[in-house]
């Protein structure tokens, strides 16, 4: 009876294990797919879709895509936290500093990764429609420059 007992425990065991390693479902999210919203803040005009985590939650991962249509300007702000920008499409132009200066400004094309440090000073513009996807550990903040 003990030994029925203790299998059917160590059996327990192991099924909720095995559903708790289980691997969970992916999240796929196309452009055609996306819960797109209209951007507000510093990205009024643009349209942003949140593809996994939530971006203002405290310590967990966090991935969203922003739309831009040609010549929006993000002013130069800075985040509390590390920004990592893949460009997925277009161009995403970037600079750092606290005013900005188009002619110093660096294109960087689809398959661009740039991973802005925690209270860099910078700013970005779109030239042609462009997409990109940010993503970091939250909360994801954005403080203007001069505020």
């Amino acid at each position: 009876m003990l030994i029925s007992r203790v299998f059917l425990i160590i059996a327990t065991c192991a099924a909720l294990t095995a559903a708790a390693v289980a691997d969970p479902t992916p999240t796929i999210v196309t452009p055609d797919s996306a819960n797109w919203q209209p951007g507000t803040g510093a990205f009024k005009g643009v349209q942003i879709a949140t593809v996994v985590g939530d971006p203002s939650a405290s310590g967990g991962y966090y991935a969203y895509l922003i739309k831009m249509p040609d010549g929006v300007r993000v002013a130069p702000h800075f985040h509390g936290m590390t920004e990592n920008v893949t460009v997925l499409s277009g161009t995403l132009l970037v600079g750092l500093g606290d005013s900005m200066n188009t002619a110093t400004m660096k294109a960087l094309g689809p398959g661009s990764v740039v991973s802005v440090p925690a209270n860099l000073h910078h700013y970005a513009m779109s030239k042609g429609e462009t997409v990109i996807e940010v993503s970091g550990i939250g909360p994801d903040t954005l403080t203007p420059v001069g505020r």
